[in-house]
């Protein structure tokens, strides 16, 4: 069996018609739902790109492999799917972004070079690139997020659009008055974007998984991430306007939330971005743009789908559809993601499992908190493997996926790291404090901040929206104390001994004593017989052989 690991990035939970969106219509998303199960309640480890997807691909929470920050390295030695996954016979390859940041200084320590094979892939999150751009390519020719030359942008050259950086100029920008009017800014996000639309990103990846597919025998993991619906907001056309105002629903924020904030929900209401989604102009413009990348993604998904089932593949192909966070939108007052609202730390969950052991789930959701980390526990078991538990901190999906009903956990829990960000600044933060934590048992949502803030609470079944925030009453103690209690459970777990797991401790007990090594006892009875036989009852005359002088 093959996997094909898609992520999205910024997809909004609620943005499919499956999830129940009132107007835009993800008839490929609901395909694969139809085919497989939709998770309802599925949560990243971390509100943040760079830190969420390090969570998918090592299986462990952001405070255990510490890649809490874009731009912050994932340490070599973080074993990732990749590695799991090539222990079991199955390739794993990159196909679109990853965000990841490699431990230059970590490598050249231990002589690993980028351009050898365990090198490429400790710098690629452990896969093998087919194909990496993460998108996002500032001015100039150097990009912005990755060092390296974009191979979108080459690929754009390669067909006549005439620039340094045709992902500003082209992809990402409209023309007014002949002049180039930049995705950049949000009020050109109703443009059309400067492109045919069959050379525009998202189409382009698609083509690029399309070609690995036809390349490649299996068995593989291939994961395929676009850097859509993610900003710049603009669209090339028909997608540009088949949305409009008609179709941008009120934003979900209330005055009360603006009431003696939490310091840290404060500081990010006043923040840019924030500031721009408040503004409704700006929510007009954007969200339509928005919705018509969506549209653009669940076209290409067809694409994907439609090419399989002609070559007979989607019966031997796992399908994961996911986000590494979402998107506020001017909901709370905010603009992209950060803290912990549904509409940031939620994500949409598809997988369909193309066995027959799977039938019996097809179609169905689940409403079980999931977490991202899951995935990685999930691959493993899918290519036969057992997960292991020392080092993959989440838990397997299979038996939900298979019908079954598994034990599982009661809380899921998330982790932001804004040390580098201005909020931080503005808090008067050391970097150390700038911490935040989720705990959510369903019900219930605890945000704890670290700096000697108070907790923020919300009950989302009298108050699905999150506008009241029960912390400040002073009345919720024994809901704070028991999610507290959860945080702290959560917080002792092990995490770090990942060089041995609990088999291998089982089978080391004893050992010593089955090596000769038979300290602390009085008179071998401590110990079986077998141990000290050669002790009791016997001694040994050791005689001098050779030279007799001296005796």
């Amino acid at each position: 069996m093959n996997i094909l690991f898609i992520m999205y990035d910024q997809l909004r939970f609620d943005y499919l018609s499956c999830a129940g969106h009132p107007h835009l219509h993800t008839p490929n998303f609901d395909r694969v739902a139809q085919m497989g199960v939709r998770f309802s309640n599925a949560y990243v480890q971390s509100p943040i790109c760079g830190a969420s997807r390090m969570c998918y691909y090592t299986g462990r929470y952001a405070s255990s492999h510490g890649a809490q920050w874009n731009g912050f390295p994932l340490r070599v030695g973080e074993q990732t799917i990749g590695d799991h996954l090539r222990k079991l016979g199955m390739d794993c390859w990159l196909i679109g972004k990853t965000h990841m940041v490699a431990d230059a200084d970590g490598m050249a320590r231990l002589g690993l070079s980028a351009d050898s094979t365990i090198g490429a892939r400790q710098a690629e999150c452990g896969f093998d690139a087919w194909v990496r751009d993460d998108g996002l390519w500032g001015e100039g020719p150097d990009g912005f997020y990755d060092e390296k030359r974009s191979p979108y942008n080459e690929y754009l050259k390669g067909k006549g659009y005439d620039s340094e950086n045709p992902w500003a100029d082209y992809a990402n920008a409209g023309i007014e008055d002949e002049q180039i009017a930049s995705g950049w800014m949000f009020r050109n996000a109703d443009k059309p974007a400067n492109i045919r639309e069959e050379d525009s990103e998202t189409p382009w990846l698609t083509t690029k998984t399309i070609e690995f597919i036809e390349e490649h025998d299996g068995p593989w993991c291939a994961h395929v991430s676009f850097i859509k619906p993610h900003w710049p907001y603009i669209v090339p056309a028909p997608y540009h306007d088949m949305y409009g105002a008609n179709h941008v629903p009120q934003p979900r924020r209330a005055d009360v939330e603006r009431d003696d904030p939490h310091p840290v929900f404060g500081a990010y209401m006043e923040n840019k971005v924030a500031s721009a989604f408040q503004r409704e102009e700006v929510r007009q413009k954007v969200i339509p743009a928005y919705m018509g990348l969506i549209k653009q993604c669940d076209d290409q998904l067809g694409r994907l789908l439609d090419h399989l089932e002609a070559t007979d593949r989607l019966k031997d192909t796992m399908i994961v559809l996911t986000s590494d966070h979402g998107d506020y939108l001017g909901d709370h007052w905010l603009g992209e993601k950060d803290l912990f609202h549904e509409q940031s730390v939620k994500v949409p969950m598809i997988i369909y499992d193309p066995r027959s052991a799977a039938d019996a789930a097809r179609g169905t959701t689940c409403d079980a908190l999931v977490e991202s980390v899951d995935l990685a526990a999930t691959f493993v078991e899918a290519a036969g493997g057992k997960v292991p538990d020392h080092i993959i901190e989440g838990r397997s999906l299979i038996p939900w996926l298979h019908g079954e009903v598994p034990d599982w956990r009661e809380y899921a829990i998330s982790e932001y790291d804004y040390s580098a960000t201005p909020q931080a600044v503005k808090l008067g933060l050391r970097p150390r404090d700038a911490r935040l934590f989720m705990v959510f048992d369903g019900r219930y949502k605890l945000m704890h901040a670290e700096g000697g803030f108070r907790p923020m609470l919300f009950d989302l079944l009298t108050d699905p929206d999150e506008f009241h925030d029960l912390a400040k009453g002073g009345k919720h103690h024994p809901e704070m104390d028991r999610l507290y209690d959860m945080l702290a459970q959560w917080g002792r777990r092990m995490s770090q001994r990942v060089t041995r797991s609990e088999d291998d401790i089982k089978t080391m007990r004893g050992k010593s004593g089955r090596r000769g090594i038979l300290p602390f006892m009085y008179d071998g009875s401590e110990v079986p017989d077998e141990l000290t036989v050669k002790y009791r009852g016997t001694v040994r005359q050791d005689h001098v052989k050779g030279d007799d002088k001296g005796s």
